[in-house]
């Protein structure tokens, strides 16, 4: 195996990891969006971990994170919340998610 090659696989195996990583990201930042959400809708102990799946759930529609934005904001509707604070709720969270995730939590 050339050292070209070597490097060449070296490089897939991060993206493969890299790939892993992104998508546990968005599944935690979709959890804890989807707790966050549900206090706003007076929602606790199983009832908030049953919604925090189902907006984890939302995700699998379609590629990208309209089909959980579009979920939250119309669970959402009613409390006076917008999309734009959603959204910015959403990219907090993905901080918080990438390091608990790198983090091993």
């Amino acid at each position: 195996m050339s050292s070209f090659d070597r490097r060449e696989e070296g490089f897939e195996k991060k993206f493969a990891l890299d790939e892993e990583l992104r998508f546990k990201a968005e599944a935690r930042r979709n959890r804890l969006l989807g707790l966050w959400a549900a206090e706003k809708l007076s929602l606790t102990g199983d009832d908030a971990t049953s919604y925090a799946k189902d907006v984890v759930a939302a995700d699998f529609e379609e590629s990208g994170d309209a089909d959980v934005l579009r979920k939250v904001a119309a669970d959402l509707s009613g409390k006076g919340v917008t999309e734009q604070q959603i959204r910015v709720k959403m990219d907090e969270l993905m901080a918080t998610a990438v390091l608990q995730v790198k983090a091993g939590e």
